[in-house]
């Protein structure tokens, strides 16, 4: 196998230092926008003679094809945030190559009705290209992180094992993670998280399909393993509530985020004061008017999570809380997986939330690669036999964990 990753920051890295340990592929090509940040996250591997660097715009399909076809690349590995869906999607469709992501395209309000009914979902676009992708016998992994990707993983497991009959699957992710020094740093892509936490989430019934809600809807207070405890929790728009339901039946399916009070204020005040926008607007300067996005200049002002690991402290858990039938009597599991930011910095230089969303599209490709996961069209990770992907997550150190509720 022979990767192109896209993409070199705080997730990027963490994907080679974790690659790096495992025989499975021949070839990794690093590439990045800043070609500095390409070439130390390769320079930090060693000496791998696998892993090289590359510059290339994620925005620009004709050179990401190009560069797929100089390397010889069988698999697109897009680690970028959710802007280059479409172009790197198009592009490993262009030269033939496996394509893998952790977060699938854009979302568009309905325009009448936001908070009632879907405009354009979460993957639309991707979805749209399925039968061309299976006719052609290529695959799209999509989704393929930690959420969505471990998590639906979670549900194909629950309902392959688990549950007779599931009556609802809910996400639920919280931490208790802690940064020296700042009142407020995300420990992930400011501009993935002021996306899905201020779009309409979604929400799946049978029968209804999926309708959207206020943004924050529904709170819930949910107690996390692991010497984590009782987050509150709400209701965010995420990949998994449009995922799981193509592949897994269950009458009900949502995702709820555990951010916090503060975290959700300090979203509200951004979305009042116009900061969430991504179009540009004209800023006055010195040598001549300026045209910036709002949502850039707000991640600029913050610091990289990707370097925040020295100062954080605490835990980050993800999983999937499923309830239903199992043998004529009623059940309810937390599926889950913790990562301990101590642990990740001691072991690969990478703080938890980003190594927890890097290790997974490893080992997806690690089954790619070995065949024991493998398919055409434009698919999620419900889509394949979970019991590969959790046994080998445990080969890799990280075990994953189930509670009875």
């Amino acid at each position: 196998m022979r990767v192109l990753l896209v993409g070199a920051g705080g997730v990027g890295t963490a994907i080679t230092r974790i690659a790096a340990r495992r025989p499975f592929f021949e070839a990794m090509v690093v590439a990045d926008y800043d070609l500095a940040r390409a070439e130390a996250a390769v320079a930090a591997l060693r000496g791998d003679a696998r892993f090289r660097a590359e510059r290339v715009d994620a925005s620009d399909e004709p050179a990401v094809t190009a560069l797929l076809e100089r390397h010889a690349c069988d698999v697109l590995l897009n680690a970028t945030d959710p802007r280059f869906v479409m172009p790197l999607f198009q592009a490993a469709r262009s030269a033939g190559a496996t394509y893998v992501d952790m977060a699938m395209s854009l979302s568009h309000p309905h325009p009448e009705r936001p908070y009632e009914e879907c405009g354009i979902k979460l993957g639309d676009a991707q979805f749209e290209q399925a039968a061309d992708w299976e006719k052609a016998g290529m695959l799209a992994l999509v989704g393929m992180g930690v959420e969505p990707g471990l998590s639906d993983v979670f549900a194909r497991h629950a309902a392959d094992e688990l549950f007779d009959e599931i009556e609802e699957i809910g996400v639920r992710d919280g931490a208790n993670l802690t940064v020296d020094g700042y009142d407020f740093a995300p420990s992930f892509s400011i501009w993935t998280t002021i996306e899905e936490c201020l779009n309409p989430p979604v929400v799946y019934e049978d029968g209804r399909g999926w309708f959207t809600t206020e943004p924050f809807s529904e709170p819930e207070v949910f107690d996390f393993p692991e010497g984590i405890g009782p987050v509150e929790c709400v209701n965010v728009e995420h990949e998994e509530v449009l995922l799981v339901p193509r592949w897994v039946d269950a009458n009900r399916v949502t995702f709820k985020y555990g951010l916090g009070e503060e975290f959700i204020n300090t979203l509200k005040t951004l979305h009042l004061l116009g900061l969430d926008r991504t179009e540009p607007v004209t800023v006055p300067s010195a040598d001549g008017p300026v045209r910036v996005s709002p949502r850039d200049v707000v991640a600029a002002c913050l610091p990289d999570p990707a370097t925040l690991g020295e100062r954080m402290h605490g835990k980050t858990c993800a999983g999937t809380w499923v309830r239903g039938v199992k043998d004529g009597e009623a059940r309810e599991v937390y599926l889950y997986h913790v990562v301990d930011n101590q642990w990740s910095m001691k072991e690969y230089g990478s703080q938890a939330v980003v190594w927890q969303t890097a290790v997974n599209p490893v080992v997806a490709l690690e089954l790619l690669a070995g065949g024991a996961w493998s398919g055409a069209g434009v698919l999620g990770p419900e889509a394949f036999p979970a019991r590969p992907f959790l046994d080998l997550l445990t080969e890799y150190g990280s075990p994953w964990g189930m509670r009875e509720q």
